[in-house]
């Protein structure tokens, strides 16, 4: 009977170890999501967006598709095409577009000042995600890993933005061991989900789905006609 007892202590303890040792460290994990960025050209994915206002303890849903093309830092390009609530945000790289048909109205402003103003969009996917060790205080959150075994990143930027008091990322597990395994990242883009939290409380969050990496998107998706008979109203 204690040799039966000793052979699952033994056994528990070797699972244990097992399980302790599954998991990353935290350098390992932000390096799994640099270096995976790096080697990002093009992206194409879903997403669902819930927006909650803080004050007003109302949530707002949406989602649509998502695609980026990088260009090297403020030149990169992006398109929002959301189907609920139905509207556009586009950036050749230069020009932003954003486009409201329910209101027929269209919003053009420089990309550089959508940068200036701290905008979540352009720190969360364009300009963020390929250096977060030196743009933000970096810790696991209080849950260091989430129910499917990803993992939980806080990001605390260190220039204060009214659009970005903290940013709360969540990185495939998957691609976390397949970085320790093989030296390098399991997907190029190993973002599971990502919130930006603003200085009043607010939050919007949005999880990806049906990613596609590298695909060689063209840059005429990152272009915007004005339909006709739409109002025009330049933010420069």
């Amino acid at each position: 009977m204690k040799l039966i007892r000793v052979s699952m202590l033994v056994m528990a303890l070797v699972a244990l170890s097992a399980t302790m040792s599954f998991a990353a460290e935290l350098s390992q994990v932000v390096r799994t999501l640099e270096q995976g960025y790096a080697g990002l050209n093009d992206l194409q994915a879903d997403f669902s967006q819930r927006s909650l206002i803080r004050a007003m303890r109302r949530e707002e849903k949406g989602g649509g598709e998502l695609l980026i093309k990088k260009g090297g830092g403020k030149d990169s390009m992006f398109r929002f095409n959301y189907t609920k609530p139905k509207q556009q945000i586009v950036s050749n790289g230069k020009t932003v577009w954003y486009y409201i048909p329910d209101q027929k109205q269209v919003m053009i402003m420089d990309l550089a000042h959508l940068f200036e103003a701290g905008n979540g969009i352009a720190m969360n996917y364009l300009a963020g995600l390929g250096q977060v060790s030196r743009d933000f205080k970096i810790s696991f959150a209080d849950q260091q890993r989430d129910k499917n075994g990803n993992y939980q990143l806080e990001l605390i930027p260190n220039r204060k933005s009214p659009a970005m008091a903290k940013l709360i990322l969540v990185i495939d597990g998957k691609a976390v061991e397949t970085f320790i395994s093989k030296g390098r990242p399991g997907t190029p883009f190993p973002v599971v989900s990502s919130t930006v939290v603003d200085q009043a409380g607010n939050s919007t969050r949005m999880d990806f789905s049906g990613i596609k990496t590298n695909r060689g998107i063209s840059d005429s998706k990152f272009s915007f006609k004005v339909p006709a008979g739409v109002e025009i109203v330049k933010n420069r």
